[in-house]
């Protein structure tokens, strides 16, 4: 298949990759980052993680296998592009359902294709993860950089990803009741606590400490999702009022957001964690895992001094905070998406340390 390098991405520091035009035509506004992962794309292109961003593919081939509607993360895709060096057309898998463009052209979601990935990575881990501009190829490079300098990327991600209703996901046996603030979580999220006999109750971010205790729940789960973890004020005041009071399990930026309401700081990466292989030491078992990772704030680890949290798990990679606990309160969390498998079952076992918390805080 021939295809016309018709569109252009420009870096705010002017570099420019030209590709070909898939998924959704028109021009957007993102922030540019990569994911190192070989396979997933549309786990990475359903996740809510991803609202407002440019997604680089580093792994070659994408849209291979196609889509199965068993394996989106969410029910509507908010990421704004995606970037690949080749895009298979005409998937070969039993389990396809429709083409990876054909989702994209639906959902409003940006392609472009034949792209040095390599090269754009290696330019983003050098400098940084930036704003970016995907346009039609004839568009002055001049005019482009001015567009950039001239706008700010949003800060409502959470709003945007977050449920407007309360809604509930019963398991087959339901031992145990959670309450989830859903700051753009993931379904297998739910799907993991539901096969662990847990019923959930996903409520939105800005829910209030009266609302959750209305519920009687018997713990609170923090959901991974977008943005600036400071940006999610309400959870935050959520947190600082339920600390102590029943046990509290966070995933990405629900652990981002758990060390800022007990008086830790963070601070943005200067490219992130996304990918499927990192490796986090455990330093309570000594073991490591292999990780998934999807975040661009990190938990500033002098700043903990004082907040009664202990460091659970660092990034083997650059030393990074990725897991955090405090056995008085009942509380835990982690940087990284134990739901998905990486390892593939290293971390599965947080989930079953939440539900054994939550036994004990009943018996208590």
């Amino acid at each position: 298949m021939i295809m016309e390098y018709d569109r252009k991405l420009v870096l705010e520091d002017g570099t420019s990759f030209y590709g070909c035009s898939f998924g959704a035509d028109r021009e957007v506004l993102a922030e540019v980052v990569f994911n190192t992962s070989m396979v997933g794309y549309q786990e990475i292109l359903s996740d809510p993680s991803y609202t407002g961003q440019a997604v680089v593919m580093t792994y070659p081939l994408i849209g291979n296998y196609g889509m199965c509607r068993e394996d989106y993360e969410t029910d509507t895709p908010t990421v704004t592009a995606m970037i690949v060096r080749e895009y298979n057309p005409e998937p070969s898998n039993f389990r396809s359902e429709e083409t990876l463009d054909a989702v994209m052209r639906r959902f409003g979601i940006v392609g472009l294709a034949g792209v040095d990935t390599r090269q754009l990575a290696r330019h983003i881990r050098d400098r940084g993860t930036c704003k970016a501009l995907i346009t039609r190829g004839d568009t002055p490079t001049i005019a482009c950089i001015a567009f950039l300098r001239g706008k700010d990327l949003p800060r409502d991600q959470i709003a945007r990803v977050s449920t407007k209703d309360t809604w509930r996901s019963p398991a087959d046996k339901g031992r145990l009741h959670v309450a989830a603030v859903d700051c753009g979580m993931k379904k297998n999220i739910l799907r993991s606590l539901n096969a662990r006999g847990c019923d959930v109750t996903v409520l939105p971010w800005t829910v209030t400490a009266e609302a959750v205790a209305a519920l009687k729940p018997d713990g609170l789960f923090l959901s991974n999702g977008p943005g600036d973890p400071a940006d999610a004020a309400p959870v935050i005041a959520l947190v600082r009022q339920l600390r102590g009071k029943l046990p509290i399990f966070g995933i990405c930026l629900g652990h981002q957001i758990l060390a800022l309401a007990c008086g830790a700081e963070t601070y943005k990466l200067k490219f992130g964690h996304r990918g499927g292989n990192h490796p986090v030491k455990n330093l309570k078992t000594g073991r490591v895992e292999i990780t998934a990772q999807n975040h661009s704030y990190a938990v500033r680890p002098e700043s903990l001094a004082g907040t009664g949290l202990e460091v659970t798990h660092v990034n083997l990679l650059d030393g990074t905070v990725e897991g955090l606990c405090s056995r008085e309160d009942r509380v835990l969390s982690v940087q990284y998406h134990p739901e998905s498998a990486p390892g593939p079952q290293d971390s599965g076992y947080l989930f079953d340390e939440f539900i054994a918390m939550m036994e004990e805080a009943g018996h208590a």
